[in-house]
């Protein structure tokens, strides 16, 4: 886990901490551009399936997309202090099996982390950097690599 720095901590605590208020909305605006990038991954949710509202409008949408931004970003932010991958209200077993169940593969988790990333930048434009941007591709490629260990 050396390869996620003191100096990368601190830009993903930083941005963390002026988002996490705003969870909800940051959530459904970075699931939001995952479909808009990869239209075909609305398939793998059954709650978008047989729904007739809109996606903003969505309920189960919001609360799933709430809670994967923020078991992401608390997983980044605790990075370095764990020294390893920790995810809140899950394992990376329950996490590695739902993704391989649902036959997530790597381009998925590509997207996802373009849309990460484009969220991130979104909500917090003033401190955004390209060092910001490197900390959380960083922490966010450590936690796939850890779920993708327990995709089986």
């Amino acid at each position: 886990m050396s390869s996620f720095t003191e100096e990368q901590e601190a830009l993903v605590v930083k941005s963390w901490d002026s988002m996490k208020k705003n969870a909800g909305e940051w959530g459904l605006k970075f699931f939001l551009k995952i479909f808009e990038i990869a239209p075909s991954a609305k398939k793998m949710f059954s709650f978008l399936k047989d729904s007739n509202v809109s996606m903003e409008q969505n309920a189960k949408l919001k609360t799933h997309a709430k809670s994967v931004l923020v078991m992401t970003c608390e997983a980044a932010v605790q990075l370095r202090k764990a020294g390893k991958v920790v995810v809140r209200d899950s394992t990376l077993k329950k996490l590695g099996a739902t993704h391989f169940k649902y036959g997530v593969v790597d381009e998925h988790f590509e997207v996802t982390k373009y849309a990460l990333l484009e969220t991130i930048k979104e909500a917090v434009p003033d401190m955004w950097s390209v060092d910001m941007k490197n900390a959380w591709a960083e922490a966010y490629d450590q936690l796939v690599s850890a779920i993708k260990t327990e995709m089986k």
